[in-house]
């Protein structure tokens, strides 16, 4: 067997893109481990470590093999026919074949399949060092990393993500000899840019973490994280505050920095009068600090800066981090004090002079079509309807005022904050936010009603507009994010128990269209003409592409809470009107299944599917509803399956009525047995044309029956 020893892998260069540097290091790490196992080299690959640090990109495998095994070839030749010819002498094609494999006709043997026989050469290669192999490997591992611009220097025929500076290549204390992207190995690490700007000597694999460490570099990112979440800890404790240190943030500033240092600083008070949304903003995205809370949840003036370096004199670095983020604040606060000098309100009338989509208007335009849906809405599901027009009509204004303009992602919020100011009714100004939600995957759908009811009518008209024009997403493209608000539209109506009609609530968003806007996205046929459909044609196709569009991201919505796709097609085959009742059956569905009863009961309605579709294709329309004649019982069976038949429905009427699927399943789990005697005693397709229909029409009962709550077949 061969020896097996530690391997280290280290690739040094400029700094690299913090936001990118994780899945470039897994993505390094999966290249590394797959060219490894690709080649048969027996490695400890589960037990592969990713390191990573602004400057460096590193794998370490505890266990890799010194050699390959040996490698058994087999090259298939010619077929025995076409090699030998009619004296049994080898042919050209048998000469060539043994040519190309270096070896006499002689060596070469025979493989008998079903299918015939072939002559093949078979030899056993032995197997190449380890040593030998990693450049190559490495080199492919590079290749495959997710770099969509990657940069030239000096003049280098290669390319990278950045400059490359050093290369470390160690199995066990041996340094592997190779050259990847211009550089040739050796054992010659660096440590931190400033604490330790000499080369590093690393004695072997193993050592190399503690090598790093001694020279200033966390080159561990989940020790980086948890020093950085630790001193922030400190940090906050000693100034009487609580962090705000999201994953997101952490994992930014543990991309930037090789050995972190918490810095408590502060700002002027005064800043505290602009709204914490727009500080913490830009503290957090423009200048990666950590913000600190009070115990009350209000934002203090301090806030944690995370340097990379170990410094004498850290109030120098305060001073910095304190004056870099003045400028910032007095902007802020700037925007803010003007904005305020005018009303949310004024901006309606400049929402016409900004184009939302050349053929859907202008955002004035947008915002006419969903006060008007939010009217419709809110009179649908008992919310003031006065306060939901008004809402909508204010919803885009604060994309007009300075602090928005700087700070896009406040959109919404800054709408919060000056309706509050300008006395517009809470419940409206809470909206103006709210409906923006669920901004992000995970997110929340908004938590008042008036909120639903504006996040539901902007997303309706986004889909039928963007729809009609013909810009709807495809493949990777998306630009208008419509995935992301179907999912929210979905999401909200189903979450917040809003029984709206969806077709019918598509249909009205639809016809608010300018008729101009519907044609505009017909694409020319083959012979270079518009399809010749008018705007009512037009509406009717998209209804269908816009209701399956919301459905479709549905899927996976269920999906990520663990109902099976069978459960959720069971449902969708019935098109609930309501996405709110759609989700109250499709979870009757999911209990229902789990019953010991529900394989059998799915599987006789599926066959009774099958029974009335034969008899529409040979006789005509199904007998479901037609009604059932006790006179033309011939069995037993026949009269117990449709007494609880009867008995099922009136039990669960009520509970069909109220909506209470889970009742009814379980209450026509309660068929089974008749179900199952009445499929083993009794033959449908009688000789007796009255007997045959009578039972036909007693199968429609059933299947109409369960189809009132889900297709149970589909299961």
């Amino acid at each position: 067997m061969s020896a097996i020893k530690p391997l280290l892998i280290e690739l040094g260069t400029e700094e690299l893109p913090p936001k990118a540097l994780d899945e470039l290091a897994a993505a390094f790490q999966r290249g590394i481990c797959d060219g490894l196992a690709r080649r048969g080299i027996a490695a400890e690959l589960d037990q592969a470590q990713t390191y990573a640090s602004p400057r460096r990109l590193a794998v370490y495998v505890p266990a890799v093999a010194v050699t390959q095994p040996e490698q058994s070839i087999e090259r298939r030749g010619p077929a025995l026919a076409a090699a030998l010819d009619a004296e049994g002498l080898p042919s050209k094609a048998l000469l060539g074949f043994a040519q190309s494999c270096g070896v006499e006709v002689a060596a070469l043997e025979k493989l008998e399949t079903d299918k015939g026989a072939w002559f093949v050469w078979r030899t056993v290669k032995p197997g190449q060092t380890v040593a030998s192999l990693l450049p190559e490997i490495i080199d492919e591992a590079l290749k495959t990393l997710p770099i969509p611009r990657p940069m030239r220097w000096a003049d280098h025929d290669y390319s990278f993500v950045r400059p490359v500076h050093w290369l470390v290549i160690l199995h066990g204390a041996e340094i592997v000899d190779g050259e990847v992207l211009g550089l040739h190995s050796g054992r010659k690490s660096r440590g931190h840019r400033f604490m330790h700007p000499q080369p590093v000597h690393v004695a072997d694999a193993d050592g190399w973490l503690d090598a790093m460490r001694a020279s200033k570099v966390l080159a561990d990112p989940v020790e980086r994280r948890q020093r950085i979440r630790d001193q922030i800890d400190q940090v906050a404790a000693a100034i009487g505050g609580e962090p705000r240190l999201d994953d997101a943030l952490l994992d930014e500033l543990a991309n930037l920095v090789e050995w972190p240092v918490a810095i408590a600083c502060t700002f002027e008070r005064e800043f505290l009068g602009v709204p914490p949304e727009a500080l913490v903003t830009t503290m957090v995205a423009n200048q990666k600090f950590v913000p600190v809370f009070d115990a009350d949840g209000k934002l203090t003036e301090h806030f944690i800066g995370i340097a990379n370096i170990e410094s004498r004199q850290p109030a120098e670095i305060r001073k910095g981090y304190e004056r870099v983020i003045r400028p910032r604040f007095a902007d802020a606060k700037f925007f803010w004090d003007e904005d305020l000098k005018t009303p949310l309100s004024s901006y309606q009338e400049q929402l016409k002079n900004v184009t939302y989509q050349q053929a859907l208007g202008s955002l004035w335009d947008k915002s006419v079509r969903v006060a008007e849906l939010a009217r419709i809405i809110a009179n649908r599901v008992g919310a003031d309807a006065a306060q939901a027009t008004r809402a909508a009509s204010l919803a885009k204004c604060d994309l007009l005022t300075r602090m928005v303009g700087e700070f896009p992602e406040l959109q919404g919020v800054m709408g919060r904050y000056y309706a509050r100011h300008d006395g517009e009714m809470a419940a409206v100004a809470e909206a103006l936010d709210s409906y923006y939600q669920p901004r992000f995957g995970g997110d929340a759908i908004a938590a008042d009603q008036l909120g639903q009811v504006l996040a539901v009518a902007e997303r309706l008209d986004t889909l039928a507009g963007i729809f009609a024009v013909g810009m709807k997403p495809g493949g990777n493209k998306d630009p208008f994010a419509l995935r992301r608000a179907a999912l929210g539209l979905g999401r909200t109506l189903i979450e917040a128990g809003m029984n709206l009609d969806l077709r019918g609530s598509l249909v009205e968003a639809l016809e608010l269209l300018p008729d101009a806007a519907l044609l505009a996205g017909l694409k020319p046929g083959r012979d270079g003409k518009p399809p010749l459909l008018n705007a009512g044609q037009r509406r009717a196709i998209l209804l269908d592409e816009l209701y399956d569009f919301v459905l479709d991201r549905l899927r996976g919505y269920y999906a990520d809470k663990g109902f099976d796709n069978a459960q959720f097609e069971s449902v969708l085959a019935l098109q609930p009107p309501s996405l709110a009742d759609f989700d109250r059956r499709l979870r009757a569905v999911a209990e229902f299944a789990r019953r010991p009863e529900a394989a059998s009961l799915a599987a006789a309605n599926k066959r009774v599917a099958n029974i009335l579709r034969k008899q529409a294709e040979e006789v005509g329309a199904p007998p479901i509803g037609k009604l059932v004649d006790p006179a033309h019982f011939e069995a037993d069976a026949e009269r117990d399956l449709a007494d609880a038949l009867a008995a099922a429905q009136r039990d669960s009427a009520a509970a069909l009525a109220a909506g209470d699927y889970a009742s009814v399943l379980e209450r026509l789990a309660q068929l089974q047995s008749p179900v199952d005697t009445f499929f083993d005693s009794v033959l449908v397709n009688a000789d007796d044309a009255a007997v045959r229909a009578n039972r036909l029409a007693l199968l429609g009962q059933l299947k109409a029956q369960f189809s009132a709550i889900a297709d149970i077949a589909l299961l």
